[in-house]
Order: structure tokens, then C-alpha cells, then sequence
């Protein structure tokens, strides 16, 4: 047994090193216990012959100083972008976001649009709303709402619309003025809209460099995956036999996974916890020898034979993540996990953009797949008080849960930093 009876945090993810890095400052000591062979979960990044790729795309627009004192610490030089994100419908290029730039489609799927957007019916209260399907067709309209976002929806979470409450959006889908629709059918000249101004980048190291501040004299022990917590013994114990005790745990792991981690879980907290759903996913990595590329950081596709639901670029993110001369693309496909065979994802991600001529097979130098088991956390009817019934319990027995799927929201990576800082305030 190790005999550390002081703070242990399970993951040194994002959150995880933010905890630590926050009790450090109080001088504390934690031991953090990671699965993985290094730090960084989901924000994660990896080099392969001389090509950088992060674990899904990841771009910062943090505005919280404390946040922004940490990455830039961290990164050194910080590359800026303005947003420049395009979609990808039937050969199509639109920018982003469709519903009001819908210059370059057909005179006719334009005007169906557009009169199913002055037709919608109007509401006055929100409560009305009771599915995002719904919540999409009052916004824009039957047509629109079947052909962009219901489809996006199926490939990005991995479920119908309907399935979905609405509590989730906030500003992360534009909602345009009529004007703004009929003037964005009309010119491509619109203005930008997304909801970040700018967005940042580390010039090196990928998307994980923005935390390496966070790692320097954390007690970090990989390769540790955590199979059992016993709240009365007050041990948690890893797949390689090792056994830690702790007087606070602080725990990053996703919601869903404590029923097959503590045996003493009443029936009822075991059942909200297995009701939480998230999606997982494959990030397929595509090393070029030109940079004959979409110049675009990231774009996202509506078609369904195609079964990334959105591409990004790490060598437009910045130069360093290629060699000289180079370009890489980087898209994701959010699936179960051997829902599709290598072949198939491959055929159907990579061998569609040669298809389209977006890239030339000639032009590979490799391919790599990775897959991830957590990736967004799924806001149908039952999270809310699933979640709160689970977390509820876990502080009861002392468990403090942060980060995206501690909290299971949907957090940024500056927000589960911020998740995992809290730690000192409480």
C-alpha cells in the first residue's frame, strides 16, 4: 500500500491539474493517478513522425485572467486566429454558421428556406419548448432545421434531436434575424458571427502545451487505472495492485463509471448514474505532403455518408504541428467504439474527401486512429437530476467531483480548469 493519507485526485486531465496546481499553491501535496501514459486527457495532444495532433480539436478562447496567466505561462508564444469556420453540405462550401449564409445554395433550396423561416410559428415562453427538435424547427424553420442541424445532430451526438432538452445551447447556436437570413441568401458578404471573436493556440507542443505550467512538480503517477474505491477504508486501488489511501479524494472520472467502482452505491444512486450518457469517438489523423488544404481551422459536415461530423487542421492551428512543406487534417467521427472497422472509417472520412478532391490520395503520408471512450456528455430529459442525485451522494461520502465529466456538463477546457481550481474555496 502507499501510504498516502493526504489529497489524491483521480486524473490528470485538465481539471485534475488544475487541483493540483491550486492545493500547491496552498502548500499542499497531492498524488495525482492517471490511466493513461501521460498527461492531458481529452485535451490531450501526440507527435507522430514529426505531425503534432491533439485529442479533437481544441482551440482557446478563455477570457478568465487567471486562465489566461496560466496558458500563456505555459505556451510561450501564442498563436491568434479569427475564427473562420466553413461547413461542407452535398460538394457545398457555406461559411458558418448556414443559417445566415446561405449565398451559395440553389435558388430553389434557398427559397424553401427562407419560407419556412417567415412561416414558423411564434412562441413566447421557452417553456413551450420541449425538445431541441422543437426548439430547432421554431428557430429556422421545417427544412432547414431537417437538413443542417437534425442531421449534424445525429452524427455530432449521437442521437435524434428529440432526445435532446435545450438547456444546452446558450450562445453556442447563432440565431439570426430575418434580415440577417434573406441579406446572408443574397451576398456572401456577412459578418462574422461566432460567438468567440478569436481564438488561441500554443505555437508548440500542441493544444497541451497551454497547461504544462500545471504539471511542473506534480506528483503525477501514470499508467495508474483506478478499479475500485472503498469510501470506508478510504483507499482507491489500480489495476496494477496497488492500493492508496487518502484522507480527501478528489475525483475527475465521468459520473457514469462509479457503479462498477464502489460496491456500497445504494440502488437508486446506481441507477441515475447508469442513465448518464455521453458520446465517444475516433479522432482519424491524416499527415500530408503539401499544404494544398481547405484554408479553414475547422469545418463541419452535414452529409451522412460522410461520417465526420466536423474536420480541423492542426498545421493551420499552427505551422510547427507539420514539417516544412507539410499539412494535416484531422477529423472526428463520433461512434461507439468498433461501430465501424478500421476500413470503414477510413473509406468513408478520409477516401470521401479524395472523392470530393478536397485531398489527393497521392498527397498521404499516414493515417492514424484514436479512439475516445468520453467525449461530450449527452443533455436529454434525465441528466439533470441524475447528475445531481449521483453528486450529491458522492459528496456525502466524501468524493469531490470536477471537470466535464465530474460535473457532466458541458465545460470548455478553460471552465474545467476553473472546475478543477475551485478545489481551494471549498
Amino acid at each position: 500500500m502507499d501510504n498516502n493519507s493526504g489529497i489524491l485526485i483521480l486524473g490528470a486531465g485538465i481539471s485534475g491539474l488544475g487541483a493540483a496546481y491550486a492545493l500547491r499553491s496552498r502548500g499542499e501535496s497531492p498524488v495525482i493517478l492517471e490511466k493513461d501514459d501521460t498527461y492531458g486527457g481529452l485535451c490531450g495532444s501526440f507527435t507522430i513522425d514529426g505531425f503534432t495532433f491533439d485529442r479533437f480539436v481544441h482551440l482557446s478562447f478563455a477570457r478568465d485572467e487567471r486562465v489566461l496567466k496560466i496558458f500563456n505561462a505555459s505556451a510561450g508564444k501564442v498563436i491568434t486566429h479569427i475564427p473562420n469556420p466553413f461547413n461542407l453540405y452535398h460538394g457545398k462550401w457555406i461559411k458558418h454558421p448556414a443559417q445566415n449564409n446561405l449565398y451559395p445554395l440553389d435558388a430553389d433550396e434557398k427559397k424553401r428556406i427562407i419560407a419556412d423561416f417567415l412561416s414558423r410559428p411564434q412562441i413566447t415562453e421557452i417553456e413551450a419548448v420541449e425538445n431541441y427538435e422543437q426548439w430547432l424547427r421554431l428557430q429556422f424553420g421545417d427544412y432547414f432545421a431537417e437538413h443542417f442541424p437534425m442531421v449534424y445532430t445525429r452524427k455530432y451526438w449521437m442521437c435524434e434531436a428529440k432526445e435532446l432538452e435545450t438547456r444546452w445551447v446558450g450562445q453556442r447556436i447563432y440565431q439570426p434575424s430575418v434580415e440577417e437570413v434573406i441579406r446572408g441568401s443574397e451576398s456572401a458578404e456577412t459578418p462574422v458571427t461566432y460567438y468567440a471573436k478569436e481564438m488561441r493556440y500554443p505555437e508548440t507542443d500542441g493544444f497541451r502545451h497551454f497547461f504544462s505550467l500545471l504539471t511542473k512538480g506534480a506528483d503525477i503517477r501514470l499508467k495508474k487505472h483506478v478499479i475500485r474505491i472503498d469510501m470506508v477504508s478510504k483507499t482507491v486501488e489500480t489495476s496494477d495492485g496497488m492500493v492508496y489511501s487518502y484522507g480527501r479524494l478528489i475525483s475527475t472520472l465521468p459520473l457514469n463509471l462509479y457503479p462498477s467502482l464502489m460496491n456500497e452505491m445504494p440502488d437508486g444512486v446506481k441507477e441515475a448514474a447508469l442513465k448518464l450518457k455521453a458520446t465517444s469517438g475516433y479522432h482519424i489523423s491524416v499527415a500530408l505532403k503539401t499544404k494544398n488544404i481547405p484554408p479553414y481551422l475547422w469545418w463541419y459536415i452535414y452529409d451522412e455518408e460522410i461520417l465526420a461530423a466536423r474536420v480541423y487542421s492542426p498545421s493551420l492551428k499552427s505551422s510547427k504541428n507539420a514539417p516544412e512543406g507539410c499539412s494535416s487534417l484531422q477529423m472526428e467521427v463520433y461512434c461507439e467504439k468498433d461501430e465501424y472497422t478500421e476500413q470503414e472509417l477510413l473509406d468513408r472520412t478520409v477516401g470521401k474527401l479524395v472523392e470530393l478532391k478536397i485531398i489527393d490520395r497521392n498527397d498521404i503520408l499516414f493515417t492514424h486512429l484514436g479512439f475516445e471512450p468520453y467525449a461530450n456528455v449527452v443533455f436529454d430529459k434525465k441528466i439533470y437530476d441524475s447528475r445531481a442525485m449521483v453528486r450529491d451522494y458522492l459528496q456525502s461520502v466524501g468524493i469531490e467531483t470536477i471537470g466535464r465529466f465530474g460535473e457532466w456538463d458541458y465545460l470548455w477546457s478553460d471552465q474545467s480548469l476553473l472546475s478543477g481550481m475551485r478545489v481551494v474555496d471549498e
